[in-house]
């Protein structure tokens, strides 16, 4: 299940940043922020009464005449086209304007679940100013005062009651692959590719962001899901709406995946985007597969042109030495069916599990290999270990003093594993933890 979006859409200078901030700022609701890859553009993956969703703060517009028009019509179509919920924010201290009529008119037509969101209502209880927004036809006007914090318990209650249901279980042997990367590297061709290599297709049906497509297929008695995050670029001309969305769209498609494709074109090599992206989801615990696409357009190479490039790259982002990378043409198909017997290998990599005895004893070759600093007072132990969970693989390390045990010294026990058990595209947690009572 998707974890569903709420967008924020209103004029210029009517709160919505602030109420963004007031959201994702409590306590019991902020999960993780990150800044949108344009102006002040944010969106933030938040939680309340036990329903997760992604805000998004569509603010930035530029106050003036037609391009006002343009830019409020382009943002709310966005906003429509990616949400599941919009928070249409007004101003009770400038009361209803033309350009608020227009985004209603724009919402009611759209026939999108609205909330309409009367901010600035600091006088609260006694504040009734709110009531003129019932002119919108957009239902109950919702007083709050983002600044202060007045009634935003009330309004994130509407929110989760509004929400889409989840589904009540999940497709436990399906395979979700996210498909990510930058504009134009080839995303949608490699997915039409690999649909068309003699798989067969079980069905094609809208995916959850809108205008990305989920598409089933099987290969070798597996069920995948492809998650195409392509396609966006055709919803605005607006060049920064186009960014951040795109950018969105790859989070909340990172978020649904086991296995996430890297799409980099190698004619353009691999940016400091294509980097976010991996880390992005190697940090959640996504398998990960970098494709290089447009092989074929590369003239000038010999055996080791993608070695030294691979070894370059690992140098900057040490992680990508666990990642497995292939080179591929979405043109012509080489490769291609490489690429879906790696996403069957990391993800049976990811779900791996080794038995206790095995661990302690790759633990116990790593301990005599190296021991870890010793600090001054009491000697660091290593007691014994255990993996606690897959999907990514983690695992636990009893020590007698898990805080004194520095980060260089985990890097050498998770390499030590990935040598005994590879994990190959699968990220590793390594967790230390403190033995109780004496010995």
């Amino acid at each position: 299940m998707s974890t569903p979006t709420v967008a924020i859409v209103g004029r210029p200078n009517v709160g919505k940043s602030t109420l963004f901030n007031r959201i994702i700022g409590r306590r019991e609701a902020i999960v993780d922020a990150r800044p949108g890859v344009t102006r002040d553009r944010h969106f933030a993956a938040s939680e309340w009464n036990g329903r997760r969703f992604w805000l998004v703060d569509t603010g930035g517009l530029v106050p003036a005449g037609d391009a006002l028009n343009r830019a409020i019509r382009a943002q709310v179509e966005a906003a429509i086209a990616e949400g599941d919920l919009v928070l249409f924010v007004v101003d009770v201290i400038d009361g209803v304007t033309a350009a608020d009529v227009e985004i209603a008119h724009d919402l009611r037509r759209a026939g999108r679940p609205v909330l309409l969101v009367a901010n600035k209502a600091d006088q609260l209880p006694d504040d009734h100013r709110h009531l003129a927004f019932y002119e919108l036809g957009l239902g109950d006007p919702l007083p709050v005062s983002a600044a202060v914090g007045k009634s935003s318990g009330d309004l994130l209650d509407r929110v989760a009651a509004l929400l889409p249901e989840a589904s009540p279980h999940e497709d436990t042997d399906t395979i979700p692959v996210a498909v990510v990367g930058r504009p134009n590297v080839g995303k949608s061709s490699l997915v039409n590719r690999l649909l068309g290599e003699e798989r067969v297709v079980v069905a094609a049906e809208p995916g959850t962001t809108r205008d990305a497509i989920d598409t089933p297929l099987s290969y070798q008695d597996h069920r995948l899901m492809l998650i195409d995050t392509a396609g966006l670029r055709k919803r605005s001309r607006v060049e920064d709406e186009i960014e951040f969305y795109s950018t969105l769209r790859t989070a909340r498609a990172v978020e649904r995946a086991h296995v996430c494709i890297l799409v980099v074109d190698a004619t353009d090599g691999m940016h400091a985007q294509d980097l976010k992206i991996a880390n992005d989801a190697w940090e959640r615990g996504v398998g990960l597969i970098i494709a290089v696409n447009k092989w074929d357009l590369i003239e000038e190479k010999d055996t080791n042109t993608a070695v030294r490039g691979e070894e370059t790259l690992k140098a900057k982002a040490p992680f990508l030495e666990y990642i497995p990378f292939v080179y591929v043409s979405a043109k012509t198909g080489q490769r291609v069916a490489r690429l879906l017997d790696l996403v069957l290998t990391v993800a049976e990599e990811r779900e791996k599990r080794v038995p206790t005895a095995e661990v302690n004893r790759v633990l116990e070759g790593l301990l005599q290999r190296q021991q870890p600093p010793q600090p001054v007072g009491e000697p660091v132990r290593l007691f014994y270990a255990s993996q606690i969970g897959t999907a990514p693989p983690r695992f636990a390390i009893v020590a007698n003093r898990p805080e004194s045990i520095p980060e260089s010294y985990a890097r050498y026990l998770v390499h030590g594993f990935r040598e005994a058990w590879a994990f190959t595209g699968a990220p590793l947690d390594l967790k230390f933890r403190r033995k109780r009572g004496r010995g």
